[in-house]
């Protein structure tokens, strides 16, 4: 069983940047990013192969989200610039034992409990 701690969240203005880490207790596979707002359902936004040589981003943060990984210290990041109060929602830090990346959240065994991150206009 591997656990997974993000890091990171918190309240920034409308232009601004976070980076959130999501440190695991043991080595994975792929690894994401995916996000819920309140009301809405849990959404992807951003995945990493086992290498990091392979990514994918939902449209809305293409060109403002970069994600990536160390996994000489078993973590995971996600770069946040030019931040938008429709990226307000808590975010989850997701991996899984398969190498390549993915954007479903059904390929993703292992979950974190969730960072705030809050934009305000």
């Amino acid at each position: 069983q591997v656990q997974l701690v993000e890091s990171g969240g918190g309240l920034v203005q409308a232009g601004g940047s976070l980076r959130l880490s999501c440190v695991a207790s043991g080595r994975t596979g792929s690894m994401g990013w995916f996000r819920q707002a309140p009301a809405k359902e849990r959404e992807f936004v951003a995945a990493i192969n086992w290498t990091g040589s392979t990514t994918d981003y939902r449209d809305s943060v293409k060109g403002r989200f970069t994600i990536s990984r160390d996994n000489a210290k078993n973590t995971l990041y996600l770069q946040m610039n030019s931040l938008l109060p429709e990226d307000t929602a808590v975010y989850y830090c997701a991996a899984g034992r398969r190498y390549s990346v993915s954007s479903a959240a059904r390929n993703y065994e292992y979950w974190g409990q969730g960072t705030q991150v809050t934009v305000s206009s």
